[in-house]
């Protein structure tokens, strides 16, 4: 039964959660984490609670599936650095970079420059279009954060982007 939910859900929502870990992860290499947060659903269902949103409870699991990923990936530039291995292979394919339009490409990494609050509440609510509470629900903050907090970010990524209205 959990199983035909969260299949429901996947169909529902999973370009939502892949636009959603494209824009914090920077990377359009992002279907294996899409599958890995409807398995942590699945594996977590338990602890939904259905008076919560299930668009609200799968955007807190990419989230966290975003943050492991962001460190996994941390670590491993960790490694190539203190092992003095060629810095150039963890750098996008001139394929992958060519995909993006120099829009996105300069807006995603505009993004990734940010503080990591920043960055959650720019993509949650300017790019996914989450209410003020449906971000607060998934960042864990109150309301007024999350207003504070998008304000503040959208004020540091167009600084960052040359003034470019969003």
């Amino acid at each position: 039964m959990n199983s035909n939910i969260i299949s429901e859900w996947f169909y529902l929502y999973n370009k939502d959660i892949y636009h959603y870990l494209v824009y914090y992860i920077g990377s359009s290499d992002v279907e294996d984490l899409v599958q890995e947060v409807f398995i942590r659903a699945i594996k977590g269902f338990d602890t939904f609670q259905q008076k919560a949103s299930p668009k609200t409870w799968l955007f807190s699991i990419a989230r966290h599936v975003g943050i492991d990923e962001m460190r996994k990936r941390n670590r491993l530039r960790m490694k190539e650095w203190i092992s003095f291995r060629d810095e150039q292979s963890d750098k996008e394919t001139p394929e992958k970079i060519l995909q993006l339009n120099e829009n996105n490409k300069l807006l995603y990494q505009a993004i990734q420059s940010l503080k990591a609050n920043y960055r959650d509440v720019i993509i949650l609510r300017g790019i996914k279009e989450l209410s003020v509470s449906e971000t607060a629900s998934v960042l864990n903050w109150n309301e007024n954060k999350v207003r504070t907090t998008y304000h503040r970010a959208l004020k540091t990524l167009q600084k960052n982007i040359g003034g470019i209205s969003l």
